[in-house]
């Protein structure tokens, strides 16, 4: 199935449902690859604009990791001077030629640089090209004109500096000694890239950024995602359940994988079984957010409201007030995690999945954080499968594809957490998800299987 072909304009919004009836008269397939309906979902989105932020929000504020916008080039020759790499005595390399632990060189301090403006330029600074002359000087200070070497303080007669105290007059040099000089523009000159577009902001390019001169950074700005369970049955965390009712725990499962996929989460909460509740809550949200994600309510059932209004006649709904488009239900070849939804909310990008805690889990790694990291401007959206051994064997059912909680067992090894992988407390003791190929129908000990790791 081309995922992108459910994405090309006609005159009525397009519905197609999971059995393979499409309102607008073409068939469509009973079931889709999970690589197939993660590349329609990636059609869906798209990076979010560009926001100048700056380098100490990037550092202190969450998300922890903004992706850039644009090539970032340095405003700044790094280092911006001649620098010394250590702290001991800049002098000329030529007066060390004859340097021996029997025979040392003596030469004259003429000046003292400490690694801040105020220390250039020194007295005596100018004369230390002169025979037989020295500067002490710190790690990072400018090295003086005349000078092409920094000999260690511990390497020369002085042996140690002590804070606050004064050059000494005179010094001995043993041997002779590297540079250990830091040219002007070594690291980066003015113009090279310091870091291109879809690089994330981690700490080590927040400090090259200050580095080469700037102060702001552009990146993508950061997704808003609302999360919302559907279900009548459901009751605020904290409140005692009634009868047949149960708490709320979908709605906090999502905002925490929105949050740790690098998303601003907005957390409606449960929304009721009725079409014009959950319509209601849909028009509310979608001006504000940039993707919506649903809990429940995309299966088989009659009270299944996220289908209802996806998919029901819309006879009774004003036209004003319609707001589905490009309406995806479809059965994916998986397990858990089967019935699937996709659509537009007034033009937001929304994403329903199970209602099970675990096959919601899986759903939102599997699909809504490859979107939510697109949208943060991720050049690669879907992350990469590690490899691990199987330390024990288990089925997994034909013709779908199989995620699968398991524990690390050892350096590289991995076992399933238990039995009943649909319950949420087998996630609580997951390492990993595994991930195995729908033609595959049984893992035996020591076979490679690759997992999603759980962060």
């Amino acid at each position: 199935m081309d995922p992108h072909a459910l994405d090309q304009p006609s005159e009525a919004p397009r519905v197609v449902d999971r059995w393979g009836s499409a309102r607008t008269g073409s068939p469509a397939p009973a079931g889709i690859t999970v690589d197939e309906y993660r590349d329609h979902v990636l059609a869906l989105v798209a990076p979010l604009a560009a926001e100048p932020v700056t380098l100490d929000e990037l550092a202190t504020a969450a998300p922890a990791r903004r992706v850039l916008a644009e090539d970032v080039r340095s405003l700044l020759d790094v280092p911006r001077f001649d620098a010394s790499a250590m702290d001991g005595y800049a002098l000329r390399g030529t007066y060390l030629a004859a340097a021996t632990p029997d025979s040392p060189v003596t030469l004259r301090v003429v000046g003292d640089i400490a690694a801040a403006p105020s220390a250039a330029p020194a007295a005596g600074r100018g004369a230390s090209g002169a025979t037989g002359e020295a500067v002490r000087i710190m790690t990072g200070a400018p090295v003086p004109d005349g000078c092409d070497v920094v000999v260690p303080v511990e390497r020369t007669s002085t042996r140690r500096f002590v804070p606050g105290a004064p050059p000494d007059e005179r010094i001995e040099v043993y041997e002779p000694s590297r540079p250990n000089i830091r040219h002007r523009a070594e690291d980066v000159a003015v113009g090279d890239l310091v870091a291109a577009a879809g690089a994330p902001t981690t700490p080590r390019l927040v400090s090259a950024a200050a580095s080469a001169g700037h102060a702001t950074l552009p990146v993508h700005r950061v997704p808003r995602v609302a999360v919302l369970s559907t279900g009548s049955e459901l009751v605020p965390v904290g409140t005692a359940p009634g009868p047949g009712q149960i708490p709320d725990s979908n709605s906090l499962l999502l905002a925490a994988c929105v949050r740790d996929a690098g998303g601003v989460p907005v957390r409606v909460g449960a929304v009721p079984d009725t079409a014009e509740a959950l319509r209601a809550v849909l028009d509310d949200v979608a001006p504000h957010v940039d993707l919506i994600v649903t809990s429940g309510g995309v299966s088989a059932g009659a009270f299944d409201v996220v289908k209802e209004v996806l998919t029901g006649p819309e006879d009774a709904v004003p036209t004003t007030t319609r707001g589905r488009s490009d309406v995806l239900l479809v059965a994916v070849g998986m397990q858990p995690g089967k019935p699937q939804a996709a659509a537009r909310w007034r033009g937001t990008p929304l994403l329903g999945v199970p209602g099970n805690p675990g096959s919601a889990y899986v759903s939102f790694r599997a699909f809504v954080r490859p979107a939510v990291r697109r949208l943060a401007g991720h050049p690669e959206p879907v992350e990469p499968l590690v490899e691990r051994v199987a330390t024990e064997g288990w089925r997994s059912p034909a013709g779908r594809q199989q995620f699968l909680p398991v524990r690390f067992v050892g350096a590289d090894g991995v076992a399933p957490v238990g039995p009943g992988a649909h319950h949420v407390s087998v996630l609580t003791r997951a390492d990993a998800i595994a991930v195995v190929p729908p033609e595959v129908e049984a893992v035996g000990p020591g076979e490679v299987v690759r997992v999603m790791v759980i962060a």
